[in-house]
């Protein structure tokens, strides 16, 4: 089976580095033939645009619609925009009509990919998937509100004109039924994790990170993922450290990664007076977030209970239960279905810094509760691996073939 995975961002990104290309290389060791035709967020300054990687053929072809340097993310202007998404299309288009595939999988549904999976798929004997893993018109980043229009048309289309479409979230399939996709044509897909990134590290690596950082007797607590208050309220968890300081005098806040609220999560750092307590380390090297997580006594995933976050099913989540580290987030959406019972993590009350807090502090202090949680993380995640999710990905594959 030939299978063409079609990206509007790469694989630093955390759609690309989590869930599409695990799932990618997943499907190359079962056999299948498999390629990646995707955008970049930082396309020109790319030497290598086409190669292999773990049997996988990946292409880059063309800008990603935002720019991505070091720590920081970068919109473009109107004018600029509609080149790169016109541009993009057509490059998109190009590689998906020339790639051999008997399966075209969408990777979210936007127009870039979404149009050329359209036109490719015209070919004879080719099935068009679409993956839904975020509500998309709730948790972009809109400048202007005929993006948001475009996205939004986009992210309900798209799906009806697909054969199949794979979702991570209850939310989104209840979303998706009631856009007309018959119930069928849905493939749950939770995310996962890497079996290969997120193996236990050496314990020096640690440690050395640890004394780099200077987190020597600290409790840390983590925020690992993206640096974007539309989608990750980590200004939650800031008020929720002001709280937890003014309690313990060991703690310490370490926030991993970056984005366009980078400069604006750290101001407000320096006007809540933490900044003595809180460490942003900036994007770090994919195969070194494991470090990160080991070195942490609890992991944390702020949320509002919005649509943004009901769509949303946080790979920090399976990451944390494979590092055997206890991981808190909020009541919302399909959390409570993977934490509550038995307890894999501690729910809190959604947008409340106070309650968030309380969790945290309640963690530092049982260590007790804080192994249960562990051990339950690392029992349960040994179902999440792309290596066994793959599985039911590759089912539908065949499926779709069939009829």
């Amino acid at each position: 089976m030939k299978v063409l995975f079609l990206l509007t961002q790469d694989l630093e990104s955390p759609g690309g580095l989590g869930r599409y290309f695990p799932l990618a290389r997943e499907l190359a060791r079962l056999g299948h033939q498999v390629s990646i035709s995707a955008l970049h967020a930082d396309f020109h300054s790319l030497k290598e645009r086409c190669f292999i990687r773990d049997d996988v053929k990946v292409r880059y072809v063309s800008q990603m619609h935002v720019s991505k340097r070091g720590n920081y993310k970068r919109y473009f202007s109107p004018f600029q925009l509609m080149g790169i998404v016109g541009s993009a299309t057509i490059k998109l288009t190009g590689s998906a009509l020339n790639t051999p595939a008997d399966i075209i999988h969408v990777g979210k549904p936007h127009p870039m990919n979404g149009i050329a999976g359209l036109i490719a798929r015209r070919k004879p004997d080719r099935k068009l998937f679409v993956d839904c893993d975020d509500y998309e018109a709730a948790s972009g980043h809109f400048k202007y509100s005929w993006q948001k229009s475009i996205i939004s048309n986009s992210e309900r289309q798209l799906p009806r004109r697909a054969d199949f479409v794979t979702t991570n979230t209850q939310f989104m399939r209840s979303k998706l039924v009631s856009w007309g996709i018959d119930p069928s044509k849905i493939i749950q897909l939770p995310n996962g994790i890497d079996r290969q990134r997120f193996a236990n590290p050496e314990p020096e690596q640690v440690e050395t990170l640890r004394t780099r950082l200077g987190l020597g007797g600290k409790k840390v607590i983590a925020f690992i993922g993206s640096l974007s208050l539309v989608s990750h309220p980590i200004n939650l968890l800031l008020e929720a450290f002001e709280i937890i300081r003014s309690q313990i005098s060991d703690g310490h806040l370490l926030i991993v990664g970056g984005g366009e609220s980078y400069d604006e999560l750290r101001v407000q750092a320096e006007r809540l007076d933490l900044k003595d307590d809180v460490s942003f380390t900036g994007r770090v090297p994919p195969d070194q977030l494991v470090n990160y997580y080991h070195l942490s006594h609890v992991t944390v995933d702020p949320v509002y209970d919005n649509e943004a976050a009901r769509g949303r099913l946080p790979m920090k989540l399976f990451e944390s239960w494979a590092c055997g580290v206890p991981f808190i987030t909020a009541d919302v959406g399909d959390r409570r279905q993977y934490l509550a019972n038995p307890p894999a993590g501690l729910l809190t009350r959604p947008g409340d810094p106070a309650a968030l807090a309380d969790a945290i502090l309640r963690l530092l202090a049982d260590s007790d509760l804080a192994n249960q949680i562990s051990r339950t993380g690392l029992r349960l995640v040994e179902d999440y691996y792309w290596d066994q999710l793959v599985k039911n990905l590759e089912a539908g594959y065949l499926r779709s073939l069939e009829n």
